[in-house]
């Protein structure tokens, strides 16, 4: 990475300084539509009537315009029937799909990657369009009764419509987005008296939720077969009270010479909250050898591996052998800036969810307390310290005594920040790794030793209790 006025280098962190066009714009009327969802579109008052005009207004130079326009009037006469708000879910979800691009776009400028084309349709299995519906209106009386209006007795209606819809392996995308929006909201009852309310997260799962009820519109993702070298360049954990989730970032070497890919491989499992740190590991490990490659700084042999066209592999340990030693850092030296990107499917279009995995160095560092920014050529980028898992050695001291990092380009809180992932520092004159990932694949550090014995004994006593819970 290099002075932008020196001509190029590895990221331009200027680009992701400048603003975006359309943006702003795009963002204020999906804020405008998300604060009509707080009071409800039964009775619908003035200002949400206005909320309800933005939206139509970001569309009106789109195919949806007409739709939008007239599910906007209804709405706002508290008229709107399920169609209504489907266009309105639509039209909101549009806009962050163009928000998204748009991001996108400017992150591939800044970092000059290429990205693939639009992934095809998904493939559509056979569903049933009475759950569909069903589906529908418990979602559509969510948007009528408002986040203030929630209650005990209006979330209590999913729990019926979910039973009915696990069953059915197609529709396991929208129950399982459904289970965890209910016990969400549920667990917010009553409405009236929430201090904060999370209106856009709410509002996201709203939209996606009715989206999702389209026929056609959650299919599986066409896969293909891909045979090559996977190099690992860190891994991403996410966890939360009752689930953990780990996800391998790497670029794929394909063995008929084509161009080097951007792949991830992801594995999910529930947790108990008593599960903690560095213990999450031995709950992901025995699902996805891919850990103790990244863990052990080392590739992969894949064999006809699946691969969706957004770039996920779909992953099976009988098709993946472990390789040679591979440094991540060379790999983002070397192979990462000419990877190409998969674009994001349809429905995933979405600030949120923007990951690109970067690579930076000669930087400076700007560090207060735990927050952590690099810098160049007088620009600054934030780094995503609070993103530094608790099950590894990466911390956000060794962050900013960096000078070269790892990490995932990501948009939040209307600016780009950088997610660590791994980082060069400098130890007793000695350059050396240090990988959010490190304990991946097991680990001979004392804190990480001490957090997986714990977690070892807290699953041994749970496993014991269920066992004689089924006895009796």
């Amino acid at each position: 990475m290099v002075p932008a006025d020196q001509g190029g280098g590895l990221m331009r962190i200027d680009l992701l300084t400048e603003p975006v066009d359309g943006l702003d714009e795009a963002l204020a009327a999906v804020d405008a539509f998300d604060r009509t969802l707080l009071g409800g579109l039964l009775r619908p008052q003035p200002a949400q009537s206005e909320g309800l005009t933005a939206l139509a207004d970001a569309v009106a130079a789109s195919p949806l315009a007409a739709r939008v326009a007239e599910a906007a009037e209804k709405a706002a006469a508290g008229a709107a029937s399920e169609d209504h708000f489907l266009a309105l879910a639509a039209a909101r979800t549009a806009l962050l799909g163009a928000a998204h691009d748009a991001l996108a776009e400017r992150a591939d400028e800044a970092t000059g990657r290429t990205r693939t084309g639009t992934p095809a349709p998904a493939a559509v299995g056979e569903q049933a369009p009475n759950l569909l519906a069903a589906a529908r209106s418990l979602l559509c009386d969510l948007a009528r009764t408002g986040w203030h209006g929630l209650d005990h007795d209006v979330v209590a209606g999913s729990a019926q419509v979910v039973s009915a819809m696990l069953p059915h392996l197609a529709l396991r995308r929208l129950v399982t987005l459904l289970d965890g929006f209910a016990a969400e909201l549920a667990a917010s009852c009553p409405g009236a008296s929430l201090e904060r309310v999370p209106v856009r997260r709410w509002a996201d799962l709203w939209a996606r939720g009715m989206l999702l009820t389209v026929p056609g519109a959650a299919g599986a993702p066409a896969t293909d077969t891909v045979t090559g070298r996977l190099l690992p360049l860190g891994v991403d954990v996410q966890e939360h009270a009752t689930a953990a989730q780990a996800q391998v970032h790497a670029v794929l070497e394909p063995a008929d010479g084509s161009a080097p890919r951007l792949v991830r491989a992801s594995v999910s499992v529930p947790k108990p909250d008593t599960v903690i740190g560095a213990g999450v590991w031995q709950l992901l490990r025995p699902h996805l050898a891919l850990l103790a490659a990244a863990g052990e700084g080392r590739s992969m042999d894949l064999t006809d591996m699946p691969v969706t066209a957004e770039g996920d592999l779909i992953w099976q340990e009988e098709r993946a052998r472990a390789g040679q030693s591979a440094d991540p850092f060379a790999t983002a030296r070397v192979a990462l800036p000419t990877a190409l990107a998969p674009s994001a499917a349809p429905l995933d279009r979405h600030p949120v969810r923007l990951a690109h995995p970067v690579f930076l160095e000669g930087y400076g560092t700007e560090q207060d307390g735990d927050t952590v920014a690099f810098t160049l050529a007088g620009h600054r980028l934030a780094v995503d310290t609070d993103r530094v898992p608790a099950a590894g050695p990466l911390t956000p001291q060794a962050v900013a005594a960096s000078t070269a990092c790892i990490g995932l380009l990501r948009w939040d809180a209307g600016q780009y920040v950088l997610q660590p992932l791994a980082v060069e520092t400098t130890v007793r004159k000695k350059t050396v790794a240090v990988h959010a990932g490190a304990w991946a694949g097991g680990t001979t550090d004392k804190a990480g030793v001490k957090a997986e014995k714990a977690a070892t004994d807290a699953v041994a006593v749970l496993r014991e209790r269920a066992g004689r819970l089924l006895r009796t």
